[in-house]
């Protein structure tokens, strides 16, 4: 049984449908990348995955067996189902290890140690000098590793990671390509977005490309972006990605 199973789900906005009819399923302990050009529904289908913040208008969420319709966004962020953002976001008056401990109580309070959140934040690279920094002071690489230590400091079953090396420099995307592999060999599933296409495809075990809420291409990453049709609408060229 897959631990995610996303079944026809839909969203509109008005006359838009921002995602349309999008079923996949993503395996424990699995990579999978969702690309697509901006516009094409990627995020918003984190949003109703989430209930963060709305839930899908039709089709069904199954999450560890469970139908995730019973339950409010909070309590799926319990069961172990945890998103990050596109945008480097953190409480910039608290230190580093605050923002993930505050994370991590918000979220699974029964499990929450300050081993687990140092647990975490090493995992992402931070020395425990680092511990005390003031978020404020972090630049955009800290910050999105805060984001994905936060995340990993809830235990969480599977995490939505949304475009973590967008404006980063290439030796910050390689590093942040470690940080992922790291997470996974915990045991940790990824539902990936990303517009930087060789850090995706150089991760994922499976892809999905979305345009205009609809998948135009689902399987081997690498098999996706030799189609022609996908290549085109995703790229606007017949050029593939090296």
């Amino acid at each position: 049984m897959a631990l995610l199973d996303v079944k026809s789900v839909s969203k509109r906005f008005g006359a838009l449908r921002a995602v349309d009819g999008v079923t996949f399923s993503v395996e424990a302990g699995e990579i999978f990348g969702i690309a697509g050009p901006n516009g094409s529904g990627k995020s918003t289908l984190f949003n109703i995955l989430t209930k963060i913040p709305f839930g899908p208008d039709t089709g069904e969420v199954i999450f560890d067996g469970k139908p995730m319709s019973a339950y409010r966004a909070d309590a799926i962020v319990r069961l172990g189902l945890v998103r990050t953002f596109q945008r480097e976001t953190c409480f910039e008056s608290l230190s580093v290890f605050e923002n993930a401990m505050l994370s991590a109580i918000s979220s699974r309070p029964e499990r929450v140690t300050t081993e687990a959140v140092s647990e975490a934040l090493g995992l992402l690279g931070f020395s425990e000098q680092e511990f005390a920094r003031p978020a404020q002071l972090l630049s955009v690489f800290d910050r999105k590793r805060l984001m994905m230590a936060s995340a990993v400091a809830c235990r969480p079953k599977m995490i939505l990671l949304d475009e973590p090396a967008s404006g980063l420099t290439k030796p910050e995307i390689d590093k942040s390509a470690e940080y992922v592999r790291s997470i996974v060999e915990r045991g940790t599933a990824i539902l990936l977005i990303e517009h930087v296409l060789p850090f995706l495809m150089s991760l994922s075990t499976k892809m999905m490309v979305l345009n205009n809420g609809r998948i135009i291409g689902l399987g081997d990453p690498h098999t996706v972006m030799r189609d022609e049709a996908i290549v085109e609408a995703y790229l606007g060229s017949r050029k593939l990605p090296q």
